[in-house]
């Protein structure tokens, strides 16, 4: 049944809803309207934006309709002299939405996976197209190959690319998503299962740390996978230590917010042992300011894969990785000590509760963390 203006101006549910010769009017999730004719070019079913309602009437719209169909008898392609000369390829965009993001994202190895893998499993695909050009069948084909034989980067990659074609249709370059929830029947259901990372048992961490410093592999590596065990911190945090960081007299740590997962500044109890490390590690100093610098890139800190890359030397990386001593941790501190919760959530820099009582909760229980913390290396020496 055609459409009326009457009707399109009481039209309020999403969904498409036909004119006749190609014509619909699309109604988004939020209520936006536009219309879309769907024309055939060279065998190939496209969907063209005509413009949004109500900027573009229903006569427009027609009329609009009547003059790409009559350009594809005469051998055009609407699209093509529809599309501007400055209309992006997805690798344009992509670009410009990675950039966009950069400063939000305070780990660099993500900023920089986020590219690669698109760089991996879309480029070669569609990089070159035109944005504006872009099927759903056109994402299927990126996401298929990988969708059952590697299902998390699968899904990373559709995250990715939802992300850079909603930017497209802010900027009117697109009327619909095509990596949306349209190509959900085409995919086969993928459970949501939270993989936990490997992790030692803690009664192994001592001796786990025994073949660490018997492998082959730079002091700088070996000291800092050791000060990161003792002190309960990500990789990233002992990895960017700088001396400036670390107050000898108070015997602490403090962690900018700048390098910390929550964005708050941490301040983290040095007990005897992690100052061991320390004054080793001093030995190592290349005017840099990093406690722990890179013996390969003087002057910068190690990579996020050196920690992960003694493991694999010492033979542990099919048991454990090395966040996974966090976890070693604080398992300890639940089965070995009579430690409160807070406190050993605390150690790991975790926030507590919910924004009410972390109003009320300002402590950072310090004093009480560097108990537990050389309650931990004493476990370990002994």
């Amino acid at each position: 049944m055609k459409l009326s203006a009457t009707r399109v101006r009481a039209l309020k549910d999403p969904g498409r809803y036909s004119d006749g010769e190609g014509l619909h009017l699309f109604i988004s999730k939020i209520g936006r309207k536009s219309w879309v004719q769907r024309i055939t070019v060279d065998g190939r079913r496209r969907d063209i934006g005509l413009g949004g309602y109500p900027k573009v009437s229903l006569a427009q719209a027609r009329k609009r309709t009547a003059d790409n169909r009559e350009a594809i008898g005469n051998g055009r392609d609407p699209v093509a002299d529809k599309r501007k000369p400055s209309t992006p390829t997805f690798r344009e965009a992509a670009h410009v939405v990675h950039e966009a993001n950069k400063p939000r994202w305070r780990n660099g190895s993500h900023a920089r996976a986020w590219i690669q893998t698109l760089e991996r499993h879309a480029f070669p695909k569609i990089g070159n197209k035109p944005i504006d050009t872009i099927s759903r069948t056109d994402v299927l084909t990126v996401l298929t190959p990988i969708w059952s034989s590697r299902p998390e980067t699968a899904r990373r990659v559709r995250q990715r690319m939802r992300t850079i074609f909603r930017w497209a249709m802010a900027n009117e370059l697109i009327e619909t998503n095509p990596a949306g929830e349209a190509i959900d029947g085409a995919l086969p259901s993928m459970p949501k299962v939270k993989a936990h990372l490997r992790a030692l048992p803690y009664q192994e961490v001592a001796s786990a740390l025994h073949i660490v410093d018997a492998s082959q592999t730079s002091p700088a590596s070996k000291y800092c996978l050791k000060f990161l065990v003792l002190t309960a911190s990500r990789s990233g945090e002992a990895r960017g230590a700088t001396w400036d960081e670390i107050d000898l007299e108070d015997a602490s740590w403090t962690i900018p917010g700048s390098r910390m997962k929550a964005g708050m500044e941490h301040r983290v109890p040095l007990i005897d042992q992690a100052i061991d490390v320390l004054m080793l590690a001093r030995q190592l100093e290349d005017g840099s300011g990093l406690c722990f610098p890179s013996p390969l890139r003087p002057g910068r800190m190690l990579s996020d894969m050196t920690l992960t890359n003694i493991l694999r030397k010492s033979g542990l990386a099919d048991r454990a990785t090395v966040h996974g001593f966090r976890t070693s941790f604080k398992t300890w501190t639940m089965e070995q000590t009579d430690t409160p919760w807070a406190v050993g959530e605390a150690a790991l820099a975790h926030q507590l509760g919910g924004s009410v009582e972390q109003a009320y909760a300002r402590s950072d229980l310090f004093d009480r963390r560097r108990a537990l913390m050389q309650q931990w290396a004493d476990y370990i020496a002994a």
